[in-house]
């Protein structure tokens, strides 16, 4: 955590802001699949399930404000799968390059490191994943600062704003 964000649980209040920040992702980027924008009772659904799982939805705030959000989320929906989790970090654009993204994923690996057996049927927490539209440097970046290793680039597998986009994976593994 920097000492410029406070770093905490995401609540369902934190709907609207959530929504702000990732909607501006849907309609300007490729970093997300999804085309539609996403209204606040839809973010704060999605909270809702992930820490209905067991798993970590996290919101870095400033001044009162939140400035971006980091959270895990299952990499597929098969049994097998149950040990592998899907991560994503998303800034307020005012938030790029303040380091805010690494002091998110900090606290999430350390988070999904200690998880509790009792609390989430993905514990122990085994393969961690990050998905990224390529190209996209400053997000794999991010990944390998943690450690996370390419494993892989399915080429022309997304179409946004009418072109194709590839999808590289990273991974690494918590035990």
């Amino acid at each position: 955590m920097t000492a410029r964000f406070e770093m905490r649980d995401a609540r369902q209040d934190d709907g609207a802001a959530l929504a702000r920040i990732y909607n501006h992702y849907i309609r300007e980027t490729v970093i997300t699949f999804e085309v539609e924008e996403l209204g606040d009772a839809e973010m704060s659904a999605r909270v809702t399930k992930i820490q209905a799982a067991g798993l970590p939805w996290l919101v870095a705030e400033r001044d009162g404000a939140v400035r971006g959000f980091a959270y895990a989320g299952p990499f597929r929906e098969r049994a097998a799968y149950a040990h592998t989790l899907e991560t994503s970090v998303y800034l307020d654009l005012a938030a790029r390059g303040s380091g805010l993204g690494t002091a998110l994923f900090a606290e999430l690996f350390a988070r999904l490191a200690d998880l509790d057996q009792g609390h989430s049927p993905h514990a122990p927490v085994h393969a961690l994943m990050g998905v990224i539209a390529l190209p996209n440097d400053a997000s794999v970046a991010l990944h390998e600062r943690f450690g996370m290793k390419h494993v892989g680039t399915f080429p022309e597998v997304g179409r946004k704003f009418d072109r194709w986009i590839d999808v590289g994976y990273w991974q690494a593994t918590l035990d």
